[in-house]
């Protein structure tokens, strides 16, 4: 594959070499731009990969805190896990487990906040109750494979979280409060600013829940701040800092009810960049940190003694990347990337009455550790070329080396056929992969510092119609072969784990979007997913469909999500779930500068209803959904 790889850049080179004038795709003008899929800004119809774009407009027009439940819904292919009427917690009992077509639900899946990789250092899985809507300009979603641009966690595929950037001068505030069934409350307030050569985006939020159950709290608080600085014309520096701490209770399955099982975490984030734009040139040099304090107390039903320790941990990614975009000759993006993480972590078990502690981190020889530490680097080239106007390459490999697993090697490359203005074919093959995590390595009976990485390859095919200047249709046809995936086998009576499984997964995604007139918007999705190997969390079928009505002074958007073949446990015996919700939400606009009309200050009233057909489900075993919701609020714009 890195043969083909090299061959093909070496043929696109030499074609390019002898153009005699500049080569343009024909495409029409709707254009949809990404930055996850390249690490610059393009024309998503020039990349062989399917990348789902969510903008502001649909990420906020639900009132919800969280961007993970709408992204879910709009992405086809992705499925999110839930327990309750807000918050996803971690450790034993929690949701928020992300799958797309079939991959994911631990280190498996890679979130990013503006290319920044997002996850516990110790564990390797994103914290999903750290994403908030009021920071995200757009949330991009690659569906599949993303290991060549980003390295080991975007084996299954990468959310990125694209923050608000303002690009004139301007002053924008927003204040958004609501309330509902089970006490719940929830409040964020944020300023997005520019002045000359400053920029700035902050925002507070607050929320909680009683939840629809006993000892089903959830409380969370947070902040964020990025702050830019445009040093001349083509330099920029940027910083930023996020700070989330939840507190939740989990109140165990209903099957066996928990007392005390409660979660306080602490998450922080802060990352410093400089940023070159010229007309042929663009690329960032970014240094980071992410942090996380853990305390937890696994709880007890009530025919068990408490506990009589705490479960602590500490961790942290450290890291550096750069990357820069050039094109080198006619119809060319070339992009040169570097990426350094030095990532680890601490855990312990400490007595709740001496503080004595006990630590969970072994070394290499076995042996209880303080600190465990592990690094990885990684160097990758990507090529994009449009060989005609109706025909554009992208190829690209990395190379990524791992302190204790060693080195890999992952290609990946497609093509783009422009058949129309208004029509694309797109084709690619890309390898992910995923080294094992410090806890599945170090610590809890199962470790084994003998384990490999998991790959898979991903083969896919897509078709993209645009229909004039009013939406899209399109279908992905893929297919799925991974293997070496880290299991739990018993060996001498023992639980160990092994690099012994394999899946094969299969599936099509249909998607479409429709403006009828100006104020009347048609979106749907539909994907079906077969599994060798069927998991939790992956649902067969998966169907969305949300209608919405705009008028300058009211609106209201009405959406319906069925699911079925939802495995809540491993297996093909494994018990399933199927159920249809049915929410609703509507708005009203009130000026409050009668001057300015709607263009002025702006307060929004807004009601809606989640689950109104009252079903009755679970996403995650013994963990039964509520029923009908309702919460209402306001949403001021100054």
């Amino acid at each position: 594959m890195l043969k083909m790889v090299a061959i093909g850049a070496m043929m696109t080179g030499a074609l390019t070499a002898s153009a005699q004038e500049e080569v343009t795709p024909k495409t029409d003008s709707l254009q949809t731009l990404v930055v996850t899929g390249t690490r610059q800004a393009v024309d998503s119809r020039l990349l062989p990969y399917t990348v789902t774009s969510i903008g502001r407009e649909t990420l906020t027009e639900q009132y919800r805190p969280s961007v993970l439940p709408t992204v879910m819904e709009q992405t086809p292919g992705l499925f999110l896990t839930s327990r309750g009427v807000m918050g996803y917690s971690v450790s034993t009992g929690a949701a928020g487990a992300m799958k797309i077509r079939g991959v994911g639900g631990g280190a498996q899946l890679m979130v990013l906040i503006d290319g920044q990789p997002q996850y516990a250092g110790l564990m390797g899985h994103p914290v999903a109750d750290a994403y908030q809507t009021m920071m995200a300009e757009r949330v991009e979603v690659i569906q599949g494979p993303a290991s060549m641009l980003y390295g080991s966690g975007a084996m299954g595929g990468v959310l990125n979280i694209v923050t608000r950037q303002a690009e004139r001068d301007t002053v924008i505030r927003d204040v958004q409060l609501q309330g509902g069934s089970y006490g719940t409350f929830a409040g964020e307030a944020s300023e997005l600013w520019r002045k000359g050569r400053f920029s700035g985006n902050a925002g507070l939020q607050y929320q909680s829940t009683s939840g629809h159950r006993d000892n089903a709290l959830f409380r969370q608080y947070g902040g964020f701040a990025k702050l830019g600085y445009d040093i001349c014309r083509n330099w920029t520096v940027k910083g930023d800092v996020n700070l989330t701490h939840f507190d939740a209770e989990n109140p165990g399955p209903e099957t066996a009810p928990l007392i005390d099982c409660e979660a306080n975490i602490t998450r922080g984030l802060a990352s410093v960049s400089l940023e070159n734009h010229y007309k042929r040139w663009n690329g960032v040099v970014r240094g980071y940190y992410d942090w996380g304090y853990h305390h937890i107390d696994d709880g007890h039903t009530a025919a068990e003694t408490p506990r009589q320790n705490w479960y602590e941990q500490k961790d942290f990614i450290g890291g550096l990347t750069a990357y820069e975009t050039a094109q080198l000759w006619k119809g060319s993006l070339v992009t040169l990337g570097l990426d350094w993480q030095h990532f680890g972590g601490s855990a312990w078990n400490e007595d709740k009455v001496n503080g004595a502690r006990t630590y969970l981190t072994k070394g290499d020889d076995g042996r209880p550790t303080t600190w465990q530490k592990q690094d990885e680097v990684g160097v990758y080239l990507d090529l994009r070329q449009h060989l005609a106007s109706w025909l554009t390459l992208d190829a690209g490999a990395r190379y990524d080396w791992h302190s204790v697993v060693g080195a890999q090697c992952i290609p990946q490359g497609g093509l783009a056929f422009h058949v129309t203005k208004s029509a694309d074919i797109k084709a690619s093959v890309s390898k992910g992969f995923r080294a094992p995590t410090l806890r599945e390595m170090y610590m809890f009976p199962p470790s084994n510092t003998d384990l490999e990485p998991e790959k898979m390859m991903n083969y896919e095919i897509s078709y993209t119609q645009r229909l004039w200047d009013k939406g899209t249709v399109g279908a992905n046809v893929f297919f799925i072969d991974g293997d070496n995936l880290i299991t739990v086998v018993r060996t001498g009576g023992r639980p160990r784990n092994m690099n012994t499984g394999d899946f094969r997964n299969c599936g099509i995604e249909v998607f479409g979007n429709y403006r009828f007139t100006p104020r009347w918007k048609l979106t749907a999705n539909y994907a079906y997913l077969h599994q060798s190997n069927p998991v939790e969390g992956a649902p067969e079928h998966k169907l969305f469909i949300s209608g919405a009505y705009t008028h300058p002074r009211w609106g209201a958007l009405v959406s319906v999500q069925h699911i079925n073949g939802l495995y809540l446990t491993p297996g093909e015996d494994a018990p399933q779930e199927q159920y249809t919700l049915v929410n609703l939400d509507a708005h009203y606009n009130i000026a409050l500068d009668k001057a300015k009309g709607l263009g002025g200050r702006l307060l929004t009233v807004f009601v809606k209803g989640e689950n109104l057909l009252a079903q009755s489900y679970q996403t995650y075993l013994g963990y039964y959904m509520p029923r009908a919701t309702v919460f209402g609020g306001v949403r001021l714009r100054l």
